[in-house]
């Protein structure tokens, strides 16, 4: 099932991470107070809403409550971030990331139900993009335009599996670097004939058309 995310705000960092999602396969609802800004995204999304994001009833008309993740987008604005993540949260949305410019401004969202604070000056959409797109992903770094570096926790169906038994290198032309368990204190080189905890951490590379498929 594809997850549903909004992004509500359409600077730099919004289109970016909208583009993004919807690219990897997500529903994506983009909302901006400015129609021109929507027309110029050549519908990558799913829907586009022109909204005042400062005003309460506005926000409460778009069906946030339908959504997995709310991404507040528009750290030029407190007011409308602050208005956006407090009635995400009481709409019941499961994960409300909002950005920040400063950790003034990233305490103050985290104070009022903000899930987790986007800086923008140390996230790119499209690494964000696809962190919320997995919940097996902790971390995601590309290292150059066809590679990938990810920290991510086993998927369901490898639990109890060795990576002999899994051959991950060949459907998903993916090398295991090293698997941390909960009793290290780092990763550990791997041992392909041990089988795979389901709390521990793998650190893996892969080719970024694999993606998809993992």
């Amino acid at each position: 099932m594809k997850k549903k995310v909004a992004v509500l705000g359409l600077g730099r960092f919004g289109k970016s991470l909208a583009r993004s999602l919807y690219d990897a396969g997500a529903e994506v609802m983009v909302v901006d107070r400015d129609p021109s800004i929507l027309d110029s995204m050549n519908d990558t999304f799913s829907y586009g809403i022109t909204a005042d994001l400062s005003a309460e009833e506005a926000i409460r008309g778009l069906g946030l409550e339908e959504m997995d993740i709310v991404v507040v987008a528009m750290a030029s604005d407190l007011a409308a971030s602050v208005m956006s993540v407090m009635l995400a949260k009481e709409l019941g949305v499961p994960l409300v990331m909002a950005k920040a410019y400063d950790d003034r401004m990233g305490k103050i969202l985290t104070r009022i139900g903000a899930d987790r604070i986007i800086f923008p000056e140390e996230e790119t959409g499209i690494r964000t993009a696809r962190k919320l797109l997995s919940e097996n992903f902790l971390e995601f770094f590309e290292i150059d335009d066809d590679l990938c570096l990810l920290e991510m926790k086993p998927k369901t169906e490898w639990v109890g599996k060795t990576l002999i038994e899994l051959n991950l290198r060949e459907k998903y032309q993916m090398n295991v670097v090293a698997i941390r368990n909960p009793e290290d204190l780092g990763h550990t080189l791997v041992n392909p004939k041990v089988p795979i905890a389901a709390d521990s951490e793998m650190l893996v590379i892969l080719e970024r058309k694999a993606l998809d498929r993992l």
